[in-house]
Order: structure tokens, then sequence, then C-alpha cells
């Protein structure tokens, strides 16, 4: 007998140990994985990043134009008749030949007063700009993983609690049923307790829906199709203070936000065309070049060429439009300036916001927690007072769903303060 019952016991620890095994292998998913995830797959963040590189790319076409210039050409001509010539549309005729030729010209710009100097620094910062925004959309997309994180954990832990409740009305349930059967409770009591029991049916399936909405939110914000199967992980620190004041964070955020850094640079960009509008009216100097060789021709050219020389442009009237892109460019700087104050007023206000939305979250994890204990010590009561005749099934029941409220909460809370935290961390340019 004593063999047997060892046997048993022996069955049950390896059965024990299996499941904790199999609970060990189960795949695991941490929030730094989440995050890893997203931002090598999800297709807005690598989009801002080739947007990006295609910006940079700007600067070298504007460069462009302090490198010389070099075209080859090949030109043939057949002419009908000897001495041929044109003459409409022009001032002077110009001789048509017989020839074949081929040859290379060359130009370079020698100095336009700084004015491609303007366009490449512009380019530049546009290019920083674009840089900037591919910032702001990574910590946007770890922003929005973190929300949705956060979100399936307080999922989970709200259909924890509702799983708890049902089994525990489920058990009362059964409990008054045999009551009743005794003729110790009545059957008003036991409808209550079925009423009881469908509210804590439907709590779970409300749970259970929501967790898998927050779960497909999650592989949408990681940029994966397919919904997340993994156990998610709890973060290492749940809840940690929050600064005495946003006034830190406010200076913070003004020298990391990516969106502000994104304003202020197409600002200096917008300086920079001023600058090069402004220079068109200036002075440019280019020298030419031009070699090549005729191997068929008649008897008036010669079998090769070659020449040098030197263009100086200076704009003399154009009907203002240089006057006129001038001022459009000097505006738009100024125009961009008020652009950069207002993101850094929207900055503030962001940070500010998000500072109490979090400090109001993080101040409600002790009310829920005494809430919780509250309801716990009036469902006690309320049962006491049922158990001795001196309550009502009614007092009983909204003591109890008293408590499933606060649990439910409860467990709401702590993720609903990390989630404000991570959009005070996106406020302030933390999750850059």
């Amino acid at each position: 007998m004593a063999s047997a019952h060892a046997s048993r016991i022996a069955v049950f620890l390896l059965a024990a140990a299996v499941r904790a095994n199999a609970q060990t292998a189960a795949p695991a998913l941490t929030l730094d994985q989440a995050e890893a995830t997203a931002i090598a797959r999800q297709p807005q963040l690598l989009a801002a990043q080739l947007r990006a590189r295609a910006s940079s790319q700007r600067i070298r076409q504007a460069r462009s134009g302090l490198l010389p210039t070099v075209n080859f050409n090949a030109t043939g001509a057949l002419v009908a008749d000897t001495g041929t010539s044109t003459a409409a549309g022009n001032v002077t005729t110009s001789a048509v030949s017989d020839r074949f030729a081929y040859g290379g010209n060359l130009t370079q710009l020698v100095t336009d007063f700084g004015r491609t100097n303007a366009l490449i620094g512009s380019a530049k910062f546009q290019s920083a700009a674009q840089a900037d925004m591919a910032t702001l959309t990574k910590a946007q997309v770890r922003l929005n993983v973190r929300e949705a994180y956060f979100g399936a954990l307080g999922a989970e832990a709200v259909l924890r609690a509702a799983q708890a409740a049902q089994a525990n009305r489920h058990l009362i349930s059964r409990q008054l049923s045999a009551l009743a059967q005794s003729e110790l409770r009545s059957t008003l009591d036991v409808n209550f307790a079925n009423v009881l029991e469908s509210e804590a049916d439907l709590a779970v399936v409300q749970a259970q829906s929501a967790v898998a909405q927050d779960r497909s939110r999650l592989a949408t914000a990681m940029g994966q199709a397919k919904p997340v199967t993994e156990t998610l992980t709890e973060p290492a620190s749940l809840a940690d203070p929050l600064p005495p004041a946003p006034d830190a964070l406010q200076q913070q955020a003004q020298a990391q936000r990516a969106d502000l850094s994104a304003a202020q640079a197409s600002q200096q960009a917008a300086h920079e065309v001023a600058l090069a509008e402004k220079r068109l009216s200036y002075p440019s100097l280019n020298v030419l070049g031009a070699a090549g060789q005729i191997p068929f021709h008649d008897h008036t050219l010669h079998d090769n060429y070659a020449a040098a020389g030197f263009n100086l442009n200076i704009p003399v009237f154009n009907g203002n439009l240089f006057a006129a892109r001038r001022a459009e460019a000097e505006l738009e700087a100024t125009a961009r300036q008020r652009d950069v104050e207002q993101v850094q007023l929207q900055v503030n206000e962001q940070v500010r916001d998000a500072w109490y939305r979090a400090d109001e979250a993080y101040r409600s994890l002790g009310v829920t927690a005494r809430l919780v204990a509250q309801s716990k010590e009036a469902l006690r009561l309320a049962q006491d007072r049922y158990d001795a005749g001196l309550g009502s099934i009614v007092e009983l029941n909204e003591a109890q769903l008293n408590e499933t409220s606060a649990e439910i909460t409860s467990a709401a809370a702590t993720y609903t303060y990390l989630s404000r935290r991570a959009e005070l961390d996106f406020a302030a340019g933390l999750l850059n």
C-alpha cells in the first residue's frame, strides 16, 4: 500500500516537472526584443530611413555645380548643294558644309560668389532634417511598441482578475444551489448568484477579446503580420517614480526632440536658400574648353580643332525676377523661424501634459491598492453578515461586484502608468 502511494507521489512529481519544463521552454518575448524586432521590420521606419538616405544624395547634386562638366559630341552633316548657308533667324549668315566631327567640351565654374556653396549648405541642412524625421519615426515606433506591449500585459492582468472572479462566482453559485436544495437558502439567493455568475462569464469573454486585440496591435507595432503568441515578460521595474516637476524634462526635450531638431534644420536650410537667391544677382565666371577631330570635311575646314575661353555673366535686368525670388526665400526663412518657435511651444506643452498624465497614473497606484484592500474587507463583512442572516443577497452581490471592479482596476493601473511613462519619455525625446 505504501509502495502504491509512493508510486503515485512519484508520478505526480514527474508530471509537475514536465509541466515546469514545458513552461520554461515556452518562448518568451521581452520588451527589448519587441522593440528590436520593430526597428528591424517596421515598414514605416524603413521608409523613413530610405528617405533620409535619398535626401543625402541632394548634397552630391548641389556639389556637382563646383565640379567640371565634360560632354562628348559627334556631329555629321551632308550638304545638298555646295555653298549652302542658313539665314533665317540669324543676324549673320552661316555656311553649312559637309563634315563629320567628334570631340569634347569642358565647362568649369570659377566663381559665382558663393551661390553654389549656399545651395550645398541648404542641401546639408535638408538632409539633416530628413535624418531627424527618421529619428522621430524610430521614437514613434518604440512608443507604439511600448504602448501595445503594456496594453497587452494590462489586458492579460485584467483577464486573470476576471477569471479569478469567475471561479469564485461559480463556487458561490454551486454552494448556494446546494444550500437551496437543503432549504437553507432561498431560490432568490440562487437567482442573484446566477446573475452574478453570468456577469463574471461575460467579463471573461470581454477580457479575452481585449487580450487578442492588444496582441494583434502589438504584432502590427512590431511590423509583423502574424499575431504575437509568445509569453510577454514583465518589465524589470514596474513603477519608477517620476521627476518632481516637468521642468527638467522640458529642457531635455528642447535639446533632444527630433522634430524640433528637424524644424531647426529646415529653418537653416531656408536661410541658405535665401543667401543663394540673393547671390543670383552677382556675376558668375566660367572657363570653357573644346577640342576634337574632323575626319571628314571639305577644304574649308582643318583636320582637328581646339579652343579655350571664358564666359563672364553679369545679370543686368530680368524683370525683377531675381528680386522676387530673393524676397520669397527671405520670407520663407522668416516663416520657418516662426515654425521653430511653434514647435518649441508644442514640445513644452506635450511634456507638461504627459507629465501630468503620468503623475496621475502613478498616484493612482496607491489609491487602487487601497481600493482593493477596502473592497476585500467590505466583501468579508458583507459575507459575514449574510452568513449570520443579517444581510441580504443584494448587499453581498454588490460587495462582490465592487471587489471584482477594484481588482480589475488595480490590475490595469500599473500598465496604464507604464504606458503613460512611455508617452512622457517620447515627449522628452528619450526614445531616440
